[in-house]
């Protein structure tokens, strides 16, 4: 999670790089069409047997939402300062939990309700509306946090029983043509600079997503979500370098609610997760007892 933490702020930078002179869509299509490339070496090694699934509907939900949150979160970046787009993204968990209610008709309690308010309560001490003009890039961004939300949902699905490097090639195999077509409108032919940065974009963005599938699969996801905030200093550090962009106070205090509140709401579920662990051995044990 600290290397995809490392590969997802570097991305980002990247993307707002390439977004000065290519629109976002087309950004978004080359980061897919070289992650793809990135991914065909392991493809070719074990042949299609390898994406051989009963999941498709899984994975094609997540392609869809993850076009959604790519196209949302690329055009973002062209306008926003790259640490109030980390900041806001970790408003993902809180989505997560809204969705898990909502959708999933999972119980949530009272306890993970106030957590999931008060990371909202962040995003208006970031977005200070009322006292500043709310810029619609930050609407995108959170748009791009609420598809992200979807996201983690199904890969904690799909990691129960799929390969690492399979969910993440489904993803860019369904991926690149979906963007695509929503780059055309707005094509034009990169520069061999501009390729070389779309290469290094779709390299950031494989070893991310590799490096959140195998630390989703290995640990639990409160240990997991906890080291997903350093994020934040690289993202900063990387803004003030590379575009001279000096975060607010505000954004820092709104990303410690936001990241508080998230973190907590992951506390609590792998909390009651182990109980119900506990609880299903617990009657197994019983069950197995001679009378």
């Amino acid at each position: 999670m600290a290397l995809a933490g490392l590969a997802f702020a570097v991305m980002g930078g990247l993307i707002k790089f390439a977004a000065r002179d290519l629109h976002p869509f087309e950004v978004a299509f080359l980061r897919c069409f070289f992650g793809l490339l990135w991914m065909a070496p392991w493809l070719l090694r074990h042949g299609p047997r390898a994406l051989r699934t009963r999941k498709l509907p899984l994975y094609t939900a997540r392609a869809a939402f993850g076009l959604v949150g790519m196209l949302a979160g690329f055009y973002a970046l062209r306008f926003i300062a790259l640490a109030d787009a980390t900041a806001l993204s970790f408003t993902a968990p809180l989505f997560a939990t809204v969705g898990a209610a909502l959708v999933l008709h999972e119980t949530v309690r009272r306890r993970r309700w106030t957590a999931t308010v008060l990371g909202f309560i962040g995003v208006l001490i970031i977005l200070r509306p009322g006292v500043t003009a709310v810029e619609p890039a930050a609407l995108w961004t959170l748009l791009a946090a609420a598809t992200t939300a979807a996201n983690m949902l199904i890969v904690k699905r799909l990691t129960d029983t799929e390969p690492t490097e399979a969910v993440v090639t489904w993803m860019v195999v369904m991926m690149t043509p979906m963007t695509l077509v929503a780059a055309l409108p707005f094509w034009e032919w990169p520069s061999p600079t501009q390729i070389g940065i779309a290469a290094a974009i779709g390299l950031c963005g494989t070893l991310g997503h590799l490096a959140v599938t195998r630390g989703f699969a290995a640990g639990e996801a409160s240990l997991v979500m906890s080291f997903e905030y350093l994020r934040m200093p690289f993202a900063a550090a990387i803004g003030w370098a590379a575009f001279g962009e000096v975060p607010t106070v505000w954004t820092f205090l709104g990303a410690a609610v936001i990241a508080g509140s998230a973190a907590y709401i992951a506390h609590r579920e792998a909390t009651l997760a182990r109980a119900a662990r506990r609880r299903a051995a617990s009657a197994q044990h019983d069950q197995s007892e001679p009378d």
